[in-house]
């Protein structure tokens, strides 16, 4: 077969042909005489593997390695094809993503376009500092800030106090906007995005974000029970009682719980309420227990007459401590 035949039944155009013989992959088996190649249908059978080596991603140089080797093992090739392909994938869905942000932004021109480029670049950067400015930067400059998609991925994902405190305060100013990626954050399989996302909810102001945060109380974290229930003790819910009640009891994060009943004893119902809860955990705490000491402690920060009664029979309490707690807070109390 001539080489026009061969293109005609290979699909391969003769000047590739004619290129796959200038590299050494493909050896016409003669001449005609008057010159011509001619083609037997072995060498037609090693184009198609050309062909079939070409469209898994091999270079031409590997080809004739695969083809030419009685040894080859393609194994090892396979294996790197693969690496190779998925970098290329991650790299093409990383740049989707950025061009998806930049769309979301709905630059003005292409200035704006640029100055959201380097934004986003900067917020990928290794230097906490350079990420750090490009969340203030964002949130003081309603021109060309950030998507709130790349907001939300960026303090879920970062690891400096600093930079995510920035983060926390631009998402925020961007409103109830990230509510919907935060709640995904919160069923995130890694337990420290579980936190950064319930943390960013707390620093979003509005309903939405206080709807979230109640149905974050039963978590089946406890971090994230813990910080959507100081959260909601800042915003006044009273939802959030018996969690911060526990905390005391538990120990942890007690000083701050303490504070958020004080903040929901605004009013005598409310005050009583709390206190009330206080007195019934102390009941049940085991004499002497460090739990104790907490409960008098935070029963000292609520107002009221529940709370007041509630010290005066703790001036009686067996444990030295409590006595002492409540005793000194009625004190103050009477010279006030």
């Amino acid at each position: 077969m001539l080489i026009g035949e061969v293109a005609r039944r290979s699909g391969v155009s003769a000047r590739m042909l004619r290129h796959y013989e200038s590299l050494g992959l493909l050896r016409p088996a003669g001449r005609s005489g008057s010159g011509y190649r001619e083609y037997a249908d072995e060498d037609v059978r090693r184009i198609f593997h050309i062909e079939s080596l070409r469209s898994l991603g091999l270079s031409l140089r590997d080809i004739g390695r695969a083809l030419d080797d009685p040894g080859f093992a393609p194994a090892e090739l396979v294996d790197s094809l693969i690496r190779g392909t998925r970098e290329r994938i991650a790299a093409e869905t990383e740049l989707l993503t950025r061009l998806r942000r930049i769309e979301a932004a709905e630059p003005a021109g292409w200035e704006e376009a640029l100055r959201i480029v380097a934004l986003l670049r900067a917020l990928a950067s290794r230097s906490a500092g350079e990420r750090q400015r490009a969340a203030l930067a964002s949130a003081r400059d309603g021109s060309g800030s950030l998507p709130v998609e790349a907001l939300v991925e960026a303090v879920l994902h970062e690891p400096d106090p600093n930079v995510a405190g920035a983060l926390r305060w631009a998402l925020a100013r961007s409103g109830a906007d990230g509510l919907a990626l935060l709640a995904e954050g919160l069923g995130a399989p890694a337990a420290e995005v579980r936190e950064r996302a319930v943390l960013s909810v707390a620093e979003i102001p509005g309903e939405e974000a206080t709807a979230l945060l109640k149905d974050a109380l039963a978590h089946p974290d406890a971090p994230v029970r813990r910080h959507a229930a100081l959260a909601l003790g800042g915003r006044g819910v009273a939802d959030a009682v018996p969690m911060l009640i526990g905390m005391v009891v538990d120990g942890r994060n007690d000083v701050d719980a303490a504070d958020a009943l004080s903040t929901l004893a605004g009013d005598a119902a409310s005050a009583d309420r709390i206190a009330a809860g206080l007195v019934e955990r102390l009941a049940h705490a085991a004499p002497g227990s460090p739990a104790r000491g907490r409960l008098a402690q935070a029963l000292a920060c609520v107002p009221g007459d529940g709370a007041a009664s509630a010290l005066a029979a703790l001036t009686r309490d067996e444990d030295r401590a409590v006595a002492l707690t409540a005793t000194s807070v009625l004190r103050r109390r009477a010279a006030r």
